[in-house]
């Protein structure tokens, strides 16, 4: 028994298009994905067949699809190496931030780890050596425990 698919009006160009949109999205909603080099080059692909070069069909076309296809590829790759920040991600352990001052965002105490410092950009759960701390002095870390960090009151 043979399987004949419906004809949908729809040509392959118009579908590479479509599909190339759809990975776009897809990028736009995860991205890391790397769905965005074949949605690329799919979308150019698709308008080469809407336009009328029959990349399948002849040599020449072939060639020109491969050359369009790696130009797509190339655009799209050097584009997201634009877009890409050039700094590293920054890495701090416990043991770096001793020394450092920062800001108190919510109240530290030394009873509680619910005390917020900002160091940096960076926020950190704090507790205080001694007497509570409210939001907006300025401490010194004098020690790092775990996840969190001992503070003082900077005068």
């Amino acid at each position: 028994m043979i399987m004949v698919l419906p004809d949908l009006g729809l040509s392959l160009g118009w579908l590479l298009i479509v599909i190339g949109a759809a990975l776009l999205l897809i990028e736009l909603h995860s991205p890391g994905f790397f769905a965005t080099v074949p949605a690329t080059v799919m979308i150019f692909i698709g308008i080469l067949l809407l336009l009328g070069v029959n990349i399948f069909n002849s040599g020449w076309g072939v060639i020109v699809g491969v050359i369009i296809a790696l130009c797509a590829a190339g655009f799209t790759v050097w584009m997201y190496g634009k877009i890409t920040p050039n700094a590293s991600p920054t890495t701090i352990s416990r043991d770096s931030v001793v020394g450092l001052e920062g800001r108190v965002k919510k109240k530290v105490d030394s009873a509680t780890l619910s005390g917020k410092v900002l160091i940096g950009t960076t926020e950190w759960s704090a507790y205080s050596t001694g007497a509570e701390i409210a939001a907006g002095k300025k401490v010194k870390i004098i020690d790092s425990e775990g996840v969190h960090i001992v503070v003082e009151e900077v005068e």
